[in-house]
């Protein structure tokens, strides 16, 4: 006889029915649908880790470009500049400037012109 009610058995059901805490339906309630929707919450999660990266570096530029044209300058034209002068600041930096310290980042535009 095949074992059902096992320590092991048990155990794996268990964790995955944990994991489906919170799941609409049956997703949470039913071993077998909730394997697979553990599954694909798994693959999910592992591509919006990278998508976050994605999101976070165009939000970045988005700002920049804001506080950029406000001084008359576009996006590209400024991250052409501050490469050929050397200044190596990268985007997450330069958008946290324009927007807690727009005096700074107003000196910095300046400069580059």
């Amino acid at each position: 006889m095949r074992a059902t009610s096992g320590k092991v058995h048990t155990t794996r059901r268990k964790k995955i029915l944990k994991t489906a805490k919170g799941f609409r339906g049956a997703r949470h309630r039913l071993y077998r649908i909730a394997k697979s929707a553990v599954m694909k919450a798994g693959v999910h999660s592992f591509a919006s880790r990278r998508q976050k990266k994605r999101h976070m570096r165009q939000l970045w530029i988005v700002r920049i470009n804001a506080a950029v044209r406000t001084h008359g300058m576009s996006y590209s034209t400024f991250m052409n500049s501050l490469k050929k002068s050397g200044i190596e600041m990268d985007r997450k930096v330069l958008a946290d400037m324009a927007l807690n310290d727009p005096d700074a980042f107003k000196g910095l535009v300046e400069s580059l012109n």
